[in-house]
C-alpha cells in the first residue's frame, strides 16, 4: 500500500469516527488522476446545496493542491493540531449553529480555513496563500449565512409560537377570572332580586296592616270619646 493510500484510509477513518460527514464529492486532478476533495456534511444538519461547487460564483472551487490535501484528511489534521497551542485563530464568524474560522500555523506559514456546525469541523481547507485563505473564508461565511437562514427562521417561529401560546394561556386565565366574577355577579343579582321581591311583599303587607291598624285606632278613639261623653253626661262643664 503506497503512502497516499495510507493517508486516504487514515482520513476516512478519522472522518467516520467524528460522525460528521455524509458523502464525498469527486474532483479529478489533472496532473495525477488522484481522488478529489472530501466535502462532508453532518447527518443532523441542513445539507449543503448541490450547486455549492458546480456553479461559478456559488462557492470557491478547490485547486488541485487543495483537493489533494483535503483528501489526505485536513479535518483530522486540524482536529489534532487544535489540541496544541501553535495555532492562532485569526477570524471566526457564527451564524446560528454554523461557523467559519481562519486559523494560522505560524511555524509553516500555513492557513487552515474551516467550516463547522455546532463546533464540529465540517470542511477544512489548508493553504499557504493568504489571499486564497481570505477568499475561502469569505465563501465559508457566505455558506453559513445560507445554512443558518432556515435555522434562524425556525428559532424565531418557535419563539413566536411559544409567545402566542403564553398569551393565549394568559388570555384564557383572564377570561376564566372574568367569567367567575360574572357568575358571582349573576348569582348575587339573583339573590338581590329575590330579596327585593320578598321585601316588597313584606312592605305591601305592612302597609295593609298599618291601614287596618289606623282604622282600628280611629274606631277605638271614637269609642273612647263616646264613653267619655256618656261618663261626663250630667256633670257641670268646666268654667272658663
Amino acid at each position: 500500500m503506497d503512502h497516499k493510500s495510507k493517508l486516504r484510509q487514515i482520513a476516512l477513518g478519522a472522518i467516520l469516527a467524528l460522525g460528521t460527514v455524509q458523502g464525498v464529492y469527486a474532483q479529478a486532478l489533472a496532473d495525477s488522476g488522484a481522488s478529489a476533495a472530501v466535502v462532508s456534511q453532518p447527518a443532523t444538519t441542513t445539507a449543503l446545496p448541490s450547486t455549492t461547487q458546480s456553479q461559478p460564483g456559488q462557492a470557491t472551487a478547490l485547486t488541485p493542491d487543495e483537493a489533494k490535501q483535503s483528501a489526505a484528511g485536513n479535518v483530522a489534521e486540524l482536529q489534532q493540531m487544535i489540541r496544541g497551542s501553535d495555532l492562532t485563530e485569526l477570524r471566526t464568524t457564527y451564524n446560528g449553529s454554523y461557523g467559519a474560522s481562519m486559523l494560522f500555523y505560524g511555524k509553516e506559514m500555513t492557513y487552515y480555513v474551516a467550516l463547522f456546525q455546532q463546533k464540529t469541523f465540517w470542511r477544512v481547507i489548508k493553504t499557504e496563500d493568504e489571499t486564497r485563505a481570505e477568499m475561502i473564508y469569505k465563501d465559508f461565511v457566505r455558506q453559513t449565512l445560507q445554512l443558518s437562514d432556515i435555522e434562524i427562521r425556525r428559532t424565531r417561529l418557535e419563539a413566536q409560537k411559544a409567545f402566542t401560546e403564553r398569551m393565549i394561556a394568559l388570555s384564557q386565565d383572564r377570561a376564566n377570572r372574568l367569567q367567575a366574577d360574572l357568575d358571582v355577579a349573576h348569582q348575587q343579582q339573583s339573590i338581590v332580586n329575590s330579596q327585593q321581591q320578598q321585601t316588597r311583599a313584606e312592605a305591601t303587607a305592612l302597609a295593609q296592616q298599618k291601614t287596618a291598624a289606623q282604622a282600628q285606632l280611629r274606631d277605638a278613639q271614637r269609642q273612647v270619646q263616646e264613653l267619655q261623653r256618656q261618663l261626663d253626661s250630667g256633670l257641670p262643664m268646666n268654667a272658663h
